[in-house]
């Protein structure tokens, strides 16, 4: 099964997003978003800019 993006109310009131992998693990998880529209405008942009983003480790070890 392929992933997919949820909407979905938080404890405040805000609309955030999350994207399950096919086996319905969460791999990401959105800010809080006044609106459904603006939250949706944020998958977009997810899912257009994360296509060739690069990988910058920032790690220490």
């Amino acid at each position: 099964m392929a992933g997919k993006f949820e909407l979905f109310d938080d404890a405040a009131g805000k609309v955030r997003w999350r994207l399950k992998a096919g086996n319905g693990e969460i791999i990401a998880q959105s800010q809080a978003y006044e609106s459904k529209e603006s939250a949706k405008k944020g998958i977009t942009s997810v899912q257009t800019n994360a296509t060739g983003a690069a990988l910058v480790d920032l790690t220490t070890k």
